[in-house]
Formats: structure tokens, C-alpha cells, sequence
């Protein structure tokens, strides 16, 4: 079971290791849910961390709908989180109708090799999520949908997102679960869900604040829960 953190800065990624994070995904603009961040953060933050960093693919933040000058960028800068030594990436493309666009997604994917890729929370603006994720299946290098289960944060979405993780099995995605979960209810959202993977932003920084950093104290208590779920499914 994996714990992901935002990290908006070198600070935040440094202190969310500390706290025992598993990952981190690195943006900048989280008030405008994650843009690419700049070279010298993305640099910084593989230079300075033993655990993987994994980057947002999102050139602007008017909608998942990309034209030929997006992509371009995108293309660009995939190139570039390759080249730093990146672990992964983090991306996502619609069709005007609100479907996966597949036509952009095997463009971009076409550079992603050695890359983890996770198509992130243009997701939850698919209407029918089970489809979407049979239509992400088909493509080996994607191999985790981070997701609330729709528009609702994810602890309200819990039934959905027990659909998606049984959907999931055997298909090589796993179900990054994000959006509205906290440290007092991650044990009976994972033990309903059967989630393998979280995925953690204001909740583990200072007073729950997206603009303050990450608290590695929050981090290491929600960790723990994990830590204790895991030894409980093994002992």
C-alpha cells in the first residue's frame, strides 16, 4: 500500500519523505489542481529524494481539452521529466464530449518509455468511469487512474471507488484513490475500499491549508495507518 503526497516545492517533497511518503507528486498552481512545474523544481526534487517523484503533465488549467499547441508543450515537457530522471508522470486528455481522448493519449504516450504514467483526475469528469478505465486498460504504460470517484470527494464516493479497484484487478492500473480524504477516516476508507494506493494534498499540511507546507507530522500519522492496515492484512 502507497502514500502519495503533493508537493508544490523542494521544501514540501523533502518534508513529505521525512514523514514517510512513498511518492510524491510534484506541481505547481495546486489551487488550480496542478500544473507543471519548472525545470529547476523538477531537477531539485529527483537530485535531493531517495523515493519517486512523479510529475504533472498539464500545460494550463482551462480544461483537459488539448489542441496541437498544448500538446506540443506536453510533448516537450514529458521529454524533459525523462531526462531528469524522473520516476513517472501525471496526465490526462478529454474529448470535448468528456471521454478519454485516446487519439492525444497515444501521442503523448508515444515518449513515456521507462516512465510510470498516471492518468490523474480529468477522470472524474467521465461520466462512465468503468468504460474509461477498460478504455485506459489497453494501454500498458498507464499503470494508475488517481480518482474521488466521480466529482464528490472520495470519501463520499467510497462504493464507486470499490468499483473501480475490482474492475482494476488484473488489468496492470491500479486505483490511486485522492481528493477530501483525511488522516481520521483513511483506515474505513481503505478497509471499505480495498484501495492500494492514497493520495494525500491539504490534509497533511499546516492547518489543512493548500498554501502552507506540508506537515511531516501529518504525513507520518498517515503512514502509520497504513503501516498498521498492512501488518493487520499479514499478521
Amino acid at each position: 500500500m502507497k502514500l502519495e503526497v503533493i508537493a508544490t516545492n523542494l521544501t514540501d517533497a523533502i518534508l513529505a519523505e521525512q514523514g514517510g511518503a512513498d511518492r510524491i507528486e510534484l506541481v505547481t498552481g495546486i489551487m488550480e489542481g496542478g500544473l507543471t512545474p519548472g525545470p529547476g523544481l523538477i531537477k531539485e526534487a529527483v537530485r535531493h529524494l531517495h523515493i519517486p517523484v512523479h510529475v504533472m503533465v498539464r500545460p494550463h488549467s482551462q480544461s483537459f481539452v488539448y489542441d496541437e499547441h498544448d500538446l506540443q508543450t506536453m510533448r516537450e515537457d514529458i521529454a524533459f521529466i525523462k531526462e531528469s530522471g524522473a520516476a513517472g508522470i501525471v496526465l490526462g486528455a478529454l474529448t470535448p464530449a468528456g471521454a478519454v481522448d485516446t487519439e492525444v493519449l497515444e501521442l503523448l504516450l508515444q515518449d513515456t518509455a521507462g516512465l510510470n504514467v498516471t492518468f490523474h483526475r480529468a477522470f472524474d469528469e467521465i461520466e462512465d468511469q468503468l468504460s474509461a478505465l477498460k478504455v485506459l486498460s489497453r494501454y500498458p504504460q498507464i499503470n494508475r487512474i488517481l480518482t474521488s470517484g466521480g466529482p464528490l470527494p472520495a470519501p463520499k464516493s467510497a462504493p464507486q471507488i470499490e468499483r473501480l479497484v475490482e474492475t482494476a484487478q488484473g488489468t496492470g492500473i491500479r486505483i490511486l484513490a485522492g481528493y477530501g480524504l483525511s488522516v481520521p477516516v483513511l483506515q474505513k476508507f481503505v478497509q471499505t475500499t480495498g484501495v492500494e494506493e492514497v493520495h494525500f494534498g491539504s490534509a497533511l499540511r499546516i492547518d489543512g491549508d493548500n498554501l502552507k507546507p506540508v506537515d511531516p507530522f501529518r504525513v507520518q500519522a498517515a503512514k502509520q495507518i497504513i503501516n498498521d492496515l498492512l501488518q493487520g492484512m499479514t499478521g
